[in-house]
């Protein structure tokens, strides 16, 4: 089953997605919906962020590969965590499949993708133990965790290289009932592939991040968990288009456009 957000005519609804054809529902997959006679052309509808969530997690050095590849680039010797690492994300950088993700105009030529497999949390949960952490998934989307390296190295909060706007596109979709460790994840730039990874080949699991999170944090339907990277991604130009595919919910692509002229600033 696959789950949008989406808008026509006006109006922002929750719908199912089934081929080519979007069923309009009353209500959420978090909270209770029911069915509509109300369908239209997925070409037609413009898909929104699948969900806008009241918490943005995401997992930090979570694939070896990627690791030893960032290491080996910076001329450094890997460092592999210990514990989950977790942080945070701002909201205010999502956009949907489709739209373009703004390069901004005083940002280096380091600036990279990062194919990730999102967790949509569907239950209330704290304390959640491991065995029980896939019971508060609703389903799985793909994030682009885009990064821009500089910036990275030299802010200690990563607040603008990984979170200025439209650095975090996410989508098409929420796919239920899928086994995540049977996924792979595929990425593309300019209809190239350049990386290519067993999606579950993750140095700490989904259910291990969902019950550290809980021992301390409350998670909330809709709360979303971005789980990693792995491989060596390149450089980002205006003018590309990045798609990431994930086997089994489908493909995130969006363009890469370059900042128009910034407003004078004092």
């Amino acid at each position: 089953m696959n789950w949008c957000r989406f808008e026509a005519g006006g109006r922002t609804s929750w719908g199912l997605v089934e081929g080519e054809v979007v069923s309009e529902v009353e209500g959420d997959p978090f909270a209770g919906h029911r069915p509509t006679a109300t369908r239209h052309r997925l070409d037609a509808v413009r898909l929104l962020v699948p969900v806008v969530p009241p918490t943005f997690y995401c997992v930090g050095i979570n694939y070896t590969d990627h690791i030893v590849k960032s290491a080996a680039r910076r001329g450094v010797e890997p460092v592999f965590p210990k514990k989950p690492d977790i942080g945070y994300r701002a909201n205010s950088a999502l956009v949907a499949h489709g739209e373009a993700i703004v390069k901004p105009a005083d940002s280096g030529e380091m600036f990279q993708y990062e194919g990730e497999l999102v967790a949509v949390i569907g239950k209330r949960g704290r304390y959640i133990p491991k065995a029980k952490a896939l019971d508060h998934v609703l389903g799985w989307t793909i994030g682009n965790d885009v990064s821009e390296r500089t910036w990275q190295r030299g802010d200690r909060t990563m607040w603008r290289s990984k979170n200025a706007d439209t650095f975090k596109p996410m989508g098409p979709w929420i796919t239920t009932g899928l086994d995540y460790r049977a996924m792979e994840t595929i990425i593309r730039l300019n209809g190239q592939e350049v990386d290519r990874f067993a999606t579950a080949n993750m140095i700490f699991d989904v259910e291990t991040y969902i019950s550290e999170i809980s021992r301390y944090m409350t998670l909330q339907p809709g709360d979303v968990i971005w789980m990693g990277t792995d491989g060596l991604p390149q450089n980002m130009r205006p003018g590309d288009t990045v798609d990431i595919e994930i086997t089994g919910i489908g493909v995130l692509s969006n363009p890469v456009v370059a900042e128009s002229a910034r407003p004078p600033m004092d």
